[in-house]
C-alpha cells in the first residue's frame, strides 16, 4: 500500500470510529431507527479501514515456495471482505432496522442531539472525504472520470474509502432527513424510510465494491494504454520483427506479470538473442511505473 493510500485509510478509520461512537450513543437518546443505522455502518467501515491495513501488512510479505509471485493480492482479498462486511453489517442491519421501526413506529425524541451528533459526523465524514479525493488525484488522469477512475484503478483501498465515504455522507443526510421529517410530521415512519434507503445504498455500494474486486481477485490485465506503452517499447528494436503475443496480469496493485512471445532476426547468434532479450526487459520496465515480472520467449510468427 502506497502512502497515500494509507493516509486516506488512517484518516478514515479515524473519522469513522469517533462518528460510530458519537451516533451510537445518539441512537440511545432519541430510538431513532436512521441514526441507529448509521451507527452501525460506520461501525462497519471503521471495521473495514482496520481490514485493509492489514491486507496492506500482509500484502508486503516476501515470496515463498507455496506463493512464489508474492502476496500482492492479499489487498485484493482484504478489499472484497470489505464488501461483504459493507453488505451483511451495514446494509441488512440497516433494511432490518427499518422494517422493525415499520411495523413498530416510536418517533424519535431529543432532536436537537441527534441532528448535532448527524452535523458533527457529517463534517467528519466531508474530511475523511476531501482527503480520500486529494490523496486519488495523485494516481488519476486529469481526463479519467471517478467512476472510470473506481472501475478501473488496481489501489483498492482508494476505492473502497471513497464509495464508503460517499455513501456515509448520502446516508447521513438522508438519515438527518429522516429524523427531523419525523419528528415535525410527528410520523415515525419517515425515520424508518430513511433507515432503509441507507440499507439500500449501502448495499448498492457493497454489491459495486464486490464485482470490482473479483475481477482484481480473478486476474486482470494491465491497463490498455499500459499494454501499449509496453508493447511499442518491446517492438523498438531493430532486432525485433514483430510481437507474436503479449499476455499481462496484476500480481497485486503494484506488480505486473508479463509474457510475450517476441519474432526475433534470425541472423542473431544465442548470445545476441538473449542480449536483445534482456535489452527488451530493459524497455519494457522503463515505460511503466509499477514493478514488472517479465518473461520473454523467442518464438516465430506462423
Amino acid at each position: 500500500m502506497n502512502d497515500g493510500s494509507k493516509r486516506a485509510v488512517y484518516a478514515a478509520f479515524g473519522a469513522n470510529s469517533g462518528i460510530a461512537v458519537a451516533k451510537f450513543v445518539g441512537a440511545l437518546l432519541t430510538g431513532s431507527a436512521g441514526m441507529l443505522a448509521e451507527a452501525v455502518h460506520s461501525a462497519a467501515d471503521a471495521g473495514n479501514q482496520a481490514l485493509l491495513l492489514l491486507g496492506g501488512k500482509r500484502a508486503k510479505r516476501s515470496p515463498n515456495a507455496e506463493f512464489q509471485f508474492g502476496f500482492g493480492r492479499e489487498r485484493y482479498f482484504w478489499s472484497f471482505v470489505v464488501a461483504l462486511v459493507l453488505f451483511s453489517m451495514g446494509g441488512l442491519f440497516a433494511l432490518y432496522e427499518g422494517v422493525q421501526k415499520l411495523l413498530h413506529p416510536h418517533e424519535p425524541s431529543k432532536l436537537y442531539i441527534a441532528i448535532g451528533i448527524l452535523v458533527v459526523a457529517i463534517v467528519l465524514e466531508t474530511f475523511s472525504l476531501t482527503l480520500a479525493i486529494k490523496e486519488a488525484n495523485h494516481v488519476k488522469p486529469k481526463s479519467l472520470s471517478w467512476w472510470k477512475f473506481i472501475k478501473t484503478t488496481k489501489q483498492p483501498e482508494l476505492a473502497v474509502v471513497l464509495l464508503e465515504d460517499v455513501g456515509a455522507e448520502v446516508g447521513l443526510f438522508v438519515a438527518l432527513g429522516g429524523v427531523i421529517t419525523a419528528h415535525y410530521t410527528h410520523d415515525a415512519r419517515w425515520d424508518a424510510i430513511g433507515s432503509l434507503t441507507i440499507g439500500i445504498l449501502l448495499i448498492v455500494i457493497a454489491l459495486l465494491l464486490a464485482v470490482e474486486m473479483k475481477g482484481l481477485l480473478m486476474g486482470e490485465s494491465a491497463l490498455p494504454e499500459q499494454q501499449e506503452l509496453i508493447e511499442r517499447a518491446l517492438q523498438d528494436d531493430p532486432r525485433v520483427r514483430s510481437i507474436v503475443h503479449l499476455r499481462t496480469m496484476h500480481l497485486g496493485p503494484d506488480e505486473i506479470l508479463l509474457t510475450a512471445k517476441i519474432d526475433f532476426i534470425d541472423t542473431l547468434s544465442v548470445q545476441q538473442l538473449a542480449q536483445a532479450i534482456n535489452d527488451a526487459k530493459v524497455r519494457a520496465r522503463s515505460v511503466v511505473d509499477a514493478t514488472l515480472r517479465i518473461y520473454i520467449e523467442s518464438d516465430i510468427r506462423r
